[in-house]
């Protein structure tokens, strides 16, 4: 059977269960019945083996009998019950009993992978409702061994399961894992450069993934070390070196999924040393690896998912500074993806001890959301201004199984190559693609060998302007798909530009009016006592009201364009009726009685400095230069200066730039931020059609509609009616 045959077999389960279990529980079903088969087939050659030892053992009054009874199962687990498959089927009365007891006989280790899946209360719900000998029957006729199924096709089988039941939930469109061709590529960019230093003697490397999954990401980066890469049964890309110790690293938050990866892990490594590095529970909260790092990481992050869950430890750490994981900055709660970042790098091996060299996919959010100043900017500043970002690779749409979206490889070393230094390599392989020939949820398109290896060329190659001719929008075309750039072309100064308040002011009728709508002066109507106090204090505001009226009715007429002119006699008249204005009163006055006027002289402050106009308030980013920027006296740098002269002042004479807002790093004029619009550096100008084809189009469809219309109405071809 191929692997689409058994997880079609295995998910037509369903079909048994659909009647007492919802659409989005049978995953409680499938899921730990199918480990538990896989389990009971692996375990089959020795099981009388190790009931034999055990009472061997037991005969000989011996307690500890774990290390003797792996070693006679041949794995870092066993099983000392009793059942099997086969002998739960031979009773089907106590089937619940013994299906308990053959999970109770579990070694402790594999035990707490079944107990994550919560599968006794699904035990009670089959038996219940009379499906449970039904179920086990089925898996029970199905052959799991890895002699019939290896370990590359179980985990294939267990992925696909995982996203037939993310559809069913229909989960968040993060929730996925990854399909297999965009891991090779990643593995291959990951391992980019190493091969020679991997095929050494005695090389040992540590891999870490901090969102697993299922650990297909892990294990296909240690079988591309080990084993190359196979497909169909053809070797695509030889080992690097068979020899090599690959310690794989993990943790998955997801209690269903971890038990599914442990599981499979201990199933694919005897000594069982790599499933026992699959950690559970949440990474950016409980870091189960603190204090290690690692020579390679590799991880697809959930995309758009919140992590209000982890928002405390979370924020605890970035408190921290850099003594923490996440003291460059911190996103926007609703999308954790760049934290999942932030700690692969702080579980970086340090340049001194090797360096490290990072593959994380995420969606387009983290290249642009955030402006200079945001958690997002703050974590691409990291990156870019301590040279971390090595490359990045937009991939084809429709690639994942629940979401079409647009994602990108970011690859990242603290090691790079001289030539790379400073640099960043921006690749599009968004047409490198083939179409599947059977769509697999959202997933209908794929990136097949011979395409990825042509991205794996252009990351190697590392030439700027380099083509490829290319299918989009119908058209074969040669375009460029690989730039380079130095680091700073994606960094900005964001300045605050500031324009005069200037304003008219008059005691006219209309804006009297207005001061109703001004909250200190309705507040002198206002009162916070009860009773006849309150009443007599809202009584005494009224009347200050009408006489504020009044007094301002006994303004003249005339516009006056000065405030501090104006101000004098708002107070000579307030003088006049013995009326004395509180100092926010009188500001309520004046903002009643104003309009702007381009006209008027400029307002100042107490120092005599012009006052800004919020509503004219702008800002400009300033692009970051490639080589030195000194500041002037006032702080700011020569190329805000520059860029102020040439693009703001020609325009608006009275502007001048806001020296108060300073960037926290540098404490320089205008806060500094990094986005990288990859779209905008590859746009290619598509010129419109010719006026000629547009205007044959139009009449075209025109007789075309004419035609339509005289049939319908019945009117003979050649009649003028």
């Amino acid at each position: 059977m191929t692997h689409t045959e058994i997880v079609s077999f295995i998910w037509d389960v369903a079909n048994l269960i659909r009647d007492s279990f919802k659409r989005g529980k049978y995953q409680d079903v499938i899921l730990p019945l199918t480990v538990l088969r896989r389990l009971d087939c692996v375990l089959a050659p020795t099981k009388e083996k190790v009931l034999a030892r055990k009472a061997e053992l037991r005969g000989l009054g011996l307690e500890d009998m774990d290390a003797q009874l792996k070693k006679a199962a041949g794995f870092a687990f066993y099983n000392t019950s009793r059942y099997d498959f086969e002998r739960l089927l031979g009773d089907a009365p106590a089937l619940a009993a013994n299906l308990r007891n053959y999970i109770v006989g579990f070694s402790d280790e594999m035990r707490e992978v079944i107990e994550r899946f919560d599968f006794d209360n699904t035990i009670s719900k089959l038996d219940e409702s009379q499906l449970l000998y039904q179920v086990v029957e089925r898996f029970g006729t199905l052959d799991l061994h890895p002699d019939v199924v290896d370990n590359a096709t179980m985990g294939t089988i267990f992925e696909e399961l995982i996203r037939k039941f993310n559809e069913a939930l229909d989960e968040n469109p993060g929730e996925h894992f990854t399909p297999r061709d965009v891991v090779h590529l990643m593995v291959e960019l990951m391992l980019a450069g190493d091969e020679e230093e991997l095929s050494r003697v005695g090389t040992v490397r540590s891999v870490y993934d901090p969102c697993c999954g299922s650990g297909g990401m892990l294990m296909i980066a240690k079988q591309r070390i080990l084993k190359g890469r196979e497909e169909n049964g053809e070797l695509l890309r030889p080992p690097i070196n068979r020899e090599a110790d690959i310690h794989l690293f993990g943790q998955e938050v997801n209690p269903e999924t971890w038990a599914v990866s442990r599981s499979d892990f201990f199933m694919k490594d005897p000594e069982g040393h790599d499933a026992k590095r699959i950690a559970f529970g949440s990474t950016l909260s409980n870091d189960r690896h603190a204090g290690q790092h690692f020579d390679y990481l590799i991880a697809n992050p959930p995309y758009g998912k919140d992590w209000k869950r982890d928002k405390d430890a979370v924020k605890a750490e970035h408190e921290r500074g850099a003594a923490g994981r996440f003291g460059p900055g911190l996103p926007r709660i609703s999308d954790g993806q760049t934290l999942f970042l932030l700690h692969m790098l702080a579980r970086a091996r340090p340049p001194g001890e090797g360096g490290t060299r990072i593959a994380i996919i995420m969606n387009g959010s983290p290249l642009f959301t955030g402006d200079a100043g945001s958690g997002e900017s703050e974590i691409r500043r990291h990156i870019l201004e301590n040279d971390l970002l090595e490359a990045l690779i937009a991939l084809p749409e429709q690639l994942f199984y629940n979401t079409g979206i647009g994602t990108y490889i970011w690859l990242l070393t603290n090691r790079k190559a001289p030539e790379r230094a400073g640099k960043v390599q921006l690749i599009d392989a968004t047409a490198f693609w083939s179409p599947l020939k059977k769509s697999l949820g959202d997933k209908r398109r794929e990136i097949p060998p011979e395409k990825a290896a042509d991205i794996f060329a252009l990351h190697r190659g590392f030439e700027d302007d380099e083509t490829r001719t290319v299918s989009k929008d119908g058209d074969d075309d040669a375009m460029t798909v690989s730039r380079i750039f130095p680091m700073t072309r994606f960094g900005f100064r964001r300045i605050t530009v500031e324009r005069p308040l200037k304003l008219n002011f008059q005691g006219s009728e209309e804006r009297i009016a207005r001061l109703d709508g001004q909250t200190a002066f309705a507040n002198l109507a206002r009162s916070r006592k009860r009773g006849e106090a309150g009443e007599r204090e809202k009584a005494e505001g009224e009347a200050l009201q009408a006489s504020i009226r009044t007094a301002l009715g006994t303004m003249p007429s005339t516009l006056y364009k000065d405030r501090d002119t104006f101000g004098a006699e708002l107070d000579a008249v307030m003088e006049r009726a013995e009326i004395k204005l509180r100092i926010p009163v009188r500001k309520a006055a004046l903002r009643a009685l104003s309009e702007r006027d381009e006209t008027a002289e400029v307002c100042r402050d107490a120092r005599g400095e012009p006052e800004p106009d919020p509503r004219l308030r702008d800002t400009e980013r300033v692009p970051l230069p490639d080589g030195d920027d000194p500041a002037d006296d006032e702080g700011v740098p020569e190329s805000v200066r520059e860029f102020f002269e040439r693009e703001v002042k020609p325009h608006a004479s009275d502007a001048w730039i806001d020296t108060t807002k300073r960037d926290r790093h540098d404490g320089e004029v205008g806060l500094v931020g990094y986005e990288i619009n990859f779209n905008r550096y590859f746009y290619r100008f598509k010129p419109p059609r010719p006026l000629e084809e547009i205007e044959a189009d139009i009449g075209s469809i025109g007789a075309d509609i004419v035609k339509m219309l005289r049939e319908v109405a019945h009117i003979p071809y050649g009649s003028e009616s």
